[in-house]
């Protein structure tokens, strides 16, 4: 459905994305709404993943009165930001994949200031389209949703918060993450799996490793040590 990038290389290109390949799934603008009517799409031709991340509702918290209010989705509706995992859609994620971690993520904090500097289209009435006020119940009903599942989730709006300066250290438009507000995401996501009882060290290597790769054949990498000496 989408091009696909090949990132081939070392040690350097595997340590960028870590063990696992990334899936990318993200819709600018979508909400919840929007969402649920996508995912079975969104999610076609994917073998079973390790874990899913669901990551809505910032556009949700749009305010109904203000220049975003066709993206807005009311709070009591909110709830479907589990759509993955909610048995009123068919349970789809644990039906599809029963041994797949999803693990939700809330909206991120917003800085009304950044987003009267970088609006989205007009904005005639000079007021910022998303509030951190709203944000945070959102984020709020999606800890409770999350809470309410038995499933993980990675409290942005609370977290990022705690860090001083962080309207402009992690968003850059007052909505959008910068590289270090990403760094916090990944960090909470990789502490979430490890809990989990999965780490870099005990996934498994698609090719040999380094260490298993026979010096004496290093053109042929699927020759390694222990097979070699297997055969005598």
């Amino acid at each position: 459905m989408r091009p696909k990038v090949i990132i081939f290389g070392d040690s350097i290109t595997e340590e960028s994305f870590g063990e696992a390949d990334v899936v990318l799934r993200g819709y600018s603008g979508y909400n919840t709404r929007w969402a649920r009517k996508v995912v079975e799409r969104a999610f076609e031709g994917l073998v079973a993943p390790l874990a899913v991340t669901v990551f809505f509702g910032a556009n949700d918290a749009c305010l109904p009165d203000r220049s975003s209010a066709f993206q807005h989705v009311p709070l009591p509706s909110t709830s479907s930001i589990s759509m993955p995992l909610s048995p009123s859609q068919g349970n789809y994620v644990p039906k599809r994949w029963p041994n797949t971690l999803v693990i939700l993520i809330t909206p991120p904090p917003i800085d009304e200031d950044g987003r009267l500097r970088h609006p989205y289209g007009e904005n005639p009435s000079g007021l910022p389209e998303r509030t951190n006020e709203a944000a945070g119940a959102y984020a709020k009903s999606c800890v409770s949703v999350a809470m309410e599942l038995n499933t993980p989730v990675v409290d942005l709006w609370s977290k990022m918060q705690e860090i001083l300066g962080w309207e402009k250290a992690f968003l850059r438009d007052g909505l959008h993450l910068t590289p270090d507000g990403n760094k916090i995401v990944f960090e909470n996501l990789v502490e979430i799996i490890r809990h989990h009882g999965v780490s870099p060290e005990i996934l498994p290597a698609d090719l040999p490793l380094l260490t298993q790769i026979d010096p004496h054949d290093p053109l042929n990498p699927l020759t390694t040590r222990a097979t070699r000496h297997a055969d005598g």
